[in-house]
């Protein structure tokens, strides 16, 4: 069986909503990851994950890259007045 991750793209009237839906909507047998609207980076993400169950070099690449996310969430928050503690789990 196939893997198919639905990305919706904006658009049209309805600014991808009715994408979102017809991705969502598929018929029994045909499972579908769906990502946010315009979400291709995280379907980039959500692919390498399916893909490193069996390649460590992929596993590792996307571990430096949570990492260098992680990097840049603790730089963007820095001025948040959150506790450390608060956080854990959050990255």
């Amino acid at each position: 069986m196939d893997q198919v991750v639905g990305v919706p793209l904006s658009g049209g009237a309805l600014n991808g909503v009715d994408a979102l839906y017809a991705t969502v909507q598929m018929p029994k047998g045909i499972p579908v990851a769906t990502v946010a609207i315009d979400g291709s980076a995280n379907a980039a993400i959500l692919v390498g994950q399916m893909l490193s169950i069996t390649n460590p070099a992929l596993a590792a690449k996307l571990e430096e890259l949570r990492e260098e996310n992680r990097a840049v969430l603790r730089e963007t928050n820095k001025d948040l007045d959150i506790a450390p503690s608060k956080m854990k789990g959050f990255f």
